[in-house]
């Protein structure tokens, strides 16, 4: 469920082996995807990081209902660019996303997100 007004942490993705992101150029069309659908939506996205088989998300939903329509829209933008790109079909993402709230935690999810990247070793540092 949806609460207006309150900050959520999305997490999307596949499992642990299998890549949503192939080429850099895959990371650069979920971000216009996504920017797209939150800009048509009303939605607000304070953080993202896009790890290789996962992306997490802190946004911010207008509406009830909004984060539900705005994955929805952007994962089946996504998928589509990547089955044709790769030549491929079928489903891309393990399951639905998953959010939960973080209205009393809003920095500490900032900070979670942004590091995430460091922590699995994927750079060396932030400024990575």
């Amino acid at each position: 469920m949806t609460f207006p007004h309150i900050p959520q942490h999305i997490v999307q993705g596949r499992n642990v082996w299998q890549p949503c992101f192939f080429a850099e150029q895959d990371y650069q069309r979920y971000l216009m995807e996504l920017r797209e659908v939150c800009l048509r939506e009303g939605c607000r996205v304070h953080a993202y990081v896009f790890m290789t088989n996962h992306a997490h998300l802190l946004a911010t939903p207008c509406a009830s209902g909004q984060i539900a329509r705005v994955m929805q829209a952007l994962g089946r933008r996504y998928v589509r660019y990547i089955n044709d790109r790769y030549r491929r079909t079928g489903t891309l993402w393990e399951g639905r996303y998953k959010s939960c709230l973080v209205d009393g935690y809003r920095l500490r999810c900032y900070r979670y997100i942004e590091l995430n990247p460091v922590r699995a070793r994927m750079v060396a540092s932030l400024a990575d």
